[in-house]
């Protein structure tokens, strides 16, 4: 699974129908808040089935507490009654209760495929060590630099103080 804010530059191409203007578009995007917007940069340049297929390879994990019934329904082979039972769970506190609830409908092979692309948010001044680092391309050092500076007093205070560790696009995308 190719995350559109992380792949390295080459990576795109190499997915299913993803022309190099294509790729250089969502690169240039970045960061990408949603799958929606990903959508929209390939707009016409790819049939429905083609999205669908490239769905399945190139996501933006969608936060199940905020996601748009728009934006659930980007997400690869998902059905009506699946869209719901996600929705209607809200709000998730962690993964664990998103395997509980959603295992109640489909099988654990199922839960993990829709694990790959969801996302539930943490509270950075609780959140261990080990939650920080299940974001995608967290290093050990960022776990550090996110500890060290707690408690956040604001989100304008994380992105200062994170921001002395990367650049401003992966702010963003944190």
């Amino acid at each position: 699974m190719a995350n559109p804010n992380l792949a390295k530059k080459s990576e795109p191409t190499a997915l299913p129908g993803v022309t190099t203007t294509i790729a250089e578009q969502i690169i240039k995007a970045r960061p990408i808040s949603s799958n929606i917007e990903i959508d929209k940069i390939i707009g016409d340049a790819l049939s429905d089935k083609e999205k669908e297929s490239l769905r399945a390879k190139l996501f933006l994990p969608i936060n199940l507490n905020t996601a748009s019934n728009d934006e659930l329904g980007l997400f690869p082979r998902i059905s009506r009654k699946m869209k719901h039972e996600f929705e209607e769970c809200r709000p998730y506190t962690t993964i664990k209760q998103f395997q509980r609830e959603i295992g109640k409908y489909v099988d654990n092979k199922e839960v993990a495929r829709f694990e790959q692309y969801v996302l539930v948010p943490m509270d950075l001044n609780a959140a261990s060590s080990k939650a920080f680092t299940s974001i995608p391309g967290m290093s050990c050092k960022m776990v550090y630099e996110f500890e060290e500076y707690r408690p956040y007093c604001s989100m304008e205070q994380f992105r200062r103080e994170i921001g002395k560790c990367v650049d401003d696009n992966e702010v963003a995308r944190l």
